[in-house]
């Protein structure tokens, strides 16, 4: 039987973590430094757009990386669609030299966003000569839907990117283009389900833009920056020494192999930052289920990367810092899983109590705790709060500020998706599903069948 001590004194232990990673966080954010433009000529820039039935959005993707950064190659992988996204790069490839399509035909395709990246690393290989400098070539991985800022290349070029030789992955803040969409869900849905889908949207840009911005500026700090799988550049000689000790770049297989090479790089020695101050957008999801499916699988992919743990704890590339922020990122799932057990333990001992000493008892022992609960209530809540401004600030200026606070608290519950997404990823990685579909586009309206599920 759990002992009440214990049970009390975990959500105290969780939540001062919480306050002091999220203290770190917002002065991070607040009080990071200008960035400093540097030169993209000084370096060979290639987009990779990886791609499977993705015809509603990558030519309008293609197109605008092409007319913003005229400089630089698009490689589109193709992963065996079956609709006409290989055709309709193809057609951008024949009018532009600098645009390339990557092939990929089953049974050799479909096994993750990872193989395919792998594919294109071996495409520009065999296109670059081989006296090239590869220091001086940089990848940027690009979602198919995404929109990279006109001034990104400038800033990640700068002394606090790759104008650093240290530099060796830069990722920039994302942001949800369709915040302002007045019906994400279409004309044919009511009113109601249009509010909620734009507030759902509005958190993830609140999410992202501030918050895990924050956060990612924290681990600059402590030397262990997150890559992400949208506006996730890298030098081509850091994904070369991570080759010759993974045998490949990407790890496949992996739901979050964005992340876990991040950690291959710092593990091979090189450094990443994040630049707040540049961008790129994507759509935010609108639709719960697809939502919720998509932090699944990102609660899946950081157990998954729990394995990292001890080569993490005895490199020489990771600080004492880096290591305690590392370890909290992998165990966040933990977390969320441990305190579901205790929620149910708690509940489960209330009802024993209920029915040996009574009802009136029972509640009347949880009543006298009432100063206890609304002071945990107010330290829980207000930092999510505190967000609210912040982001009103450098996102939403024209917006007052009773609604950047009510969005403050609107994000608090948004945040408590994690609780069911990390106990579905636990689930999933104890039934052996580890494979996933892409998420389909909003501009996709089906709306049955399986959306981002196992394949």
């Amino acid at each position: 039987m759990f002992s009440s001590p214990l049970l009390l004194a975990f959500p105290f232990f969780l939540l001062l973590c919480f306050l002091l990673y999220w203290a770190g966080a917002r002065h991070a954010y607040t009080r990071r430094p200008a960035v400093e433009n540097g030169n993209p000529d000084a370096f060979d820039w290639h987009f990779f757009v990886p791609c499977r039935d993705e015809e509603a959005v990558v030519g309008t993707t293609v197109t605008r990386l092409r007319a913003d950064h005229p400089g630089a190659h698009v490689w589109v992988i193709d992963d065996d669609s079956d609709d006409r996204t290989g055709a309709i790069v193809a057609a951008l490839a024949d009018d532009d030299r600098r645009v390339h399509l990557v092939s990929r035909q089953r049974p050799n395709a479909r096994q993750g966003k990872g193989a395919a990246l792998n594919a294109a690393y071996d495409e520009l290989n065999q296109f670059l000569s081989k006296d090239t400098d590869r220091e001086r070539v940089v990848v940027c991985v690009i979602d198919a839907d995404g929109q990279l800022a006109p001034d990104a290349l400038a800033r990640v070029s700068g002394p606090q990117g790759f104008g650093d030789p240290e530099t060796g992955g830069v990722q920039v803040s994302v942001r949800m283009r369709n915040t302002d969409d007045p019906r994400p869900l279409g004309e044919d849905r009511g009113r109601v389900p249009n509010a909620v889908a734009r507030l759902l949207v509005r958190m993830q840009d609140m999410e992202f833009s501030v918050s895990n911005a924050g956060m990612q500026l924290l681990r600059g700090r402590t030397g262990s920056v997150g890559l992400g799988g949208n506006g996730q550049f890298t030098r081509l000689a850091s994904l070369d020494r991570i080759a010759a000790a993974e045998r490949r770049p990407w790890q496949r297989g992996a739901l979050l192999e964005d992340y876990e090479l991040g950690l291959h790089m710092i593990l091979s020695g090189d450094r990443i930052t994040h630049i707040a101050d540049t961008w790129v957008s994507q759509e935010g999801l609108p639709h719960g289920r697809r939502f919720l499916t998509q932090r699944t699988r990102w609660a899946q992919g950081n157990l998954q990367c729990v394995r990292y743990a001890p080569r993490i704890v005895s490199s020489r590339h990771y600080g004492g810092k880096g290591v305690l922020e590392t370890l909290y990122t992998f165990l966040q799932p933990v977390a969320h899983l441990v305190t579901l057990a205790l929620c149910a333990v708690m509940f489960a001992l209330l009802g024993l109590t209920a029915a040996q000493d009574g009802v009136g008892e029972a509640f009347g022992g949880m009543l006298a705790l009432w100063p206890l609960v609304l002071a945990l209530a107010v330290v829980s809540v207000l930092p999510f709060v505190l967000w609210g401004p912040v982001y009103r600030r450098d996102r939403a200026s024209d917006r007052s500020m009773l609604t950047a606070l009510l969005w403050g608290l609107a994000l608090w519950l948004y945040a408590y998706h994690l609780f069911p997404a990390s106990a579905r990823g636990f689930v999933r990685m104890l039934r052996g599903r580890n494979g996933w579909a892409k998420t389909r586009r909003n501009a996709e309206r089906v709306e049955s069948g399986p959306v981002a599920i196992e394949a």
